[in-house]
């Protein structure tokens, strides 16, 4: 039996976190790790294409992409259940609320980055999902009461002549 209380797998945005032990609020999750690199050098990682960056100050990042790092397959959320903490120089994520088996283990990633990869338009968190299906559901209802509107219309003019 693992002493993980989670575990990763299939997520709608690739691979993320889900928890197989309930997981009480303020509970340490896991750490997300890598080397601590200058703040240009990340830069200059993150112009060619890497994503795994999280910077910790105005002068240094440290660089998650190494398969090693666990904390990097927790997914964003615009209403996670999870948040990091910077402690004694470590990045650890840590529960916000208590998380129940199965769910999924996310953070919001921050304003720079959801602005510039993920975007208002790309957000696959489930919140987002459900505000984009009622804003469609929304436009659908909205477009069949203006063709009704013009029908009536249409029909009170040919009654007219």
């Amino acid at each position: 039996m693992s002493r993980r209380s989670f575990r990763i797998g299939r997520a709608k945005t690739g691979l993320g976190l889900f928890a197989t032990k309930p997981i009480k609020k303020g509970a340490f999750i896991v750490r997300y790790s890598g080397r601590v690199i200058p703040n240009e050098e990340a830069e200059r990682r993150e112009a060619r294409g890497a994503r795994y960056m999280y910077e910790l100050n105005k002068k240094f990042t440290l660089d998650g992409s190494s398969r090693r790092n666990i904390g990097r397959y927790a997914n964003h959320s615009c209403r996670p259940n999870a948040e990091t903490v910077i402690y004694r120089g470590q990045v650890r994520i840590k529960a916000m609320r208590t998380i129940k088996v199965g769910d999924e283990i996310t953070y919001h990633y921050g304003k720079d980055y959801y602005d510039s990869y993920i975007g208002k338009a790309r957000c696959k968190c489930v919140t987002c999902t459900l505000r984009r299906g009622r804003e469609r559901l929304a436009r659908k209802k909205r477009a069949a009461r203006q063709q009704r509107a013009a029908a009536k219309l249409r029909a009170g003019r040919r009654k007219r002549r």
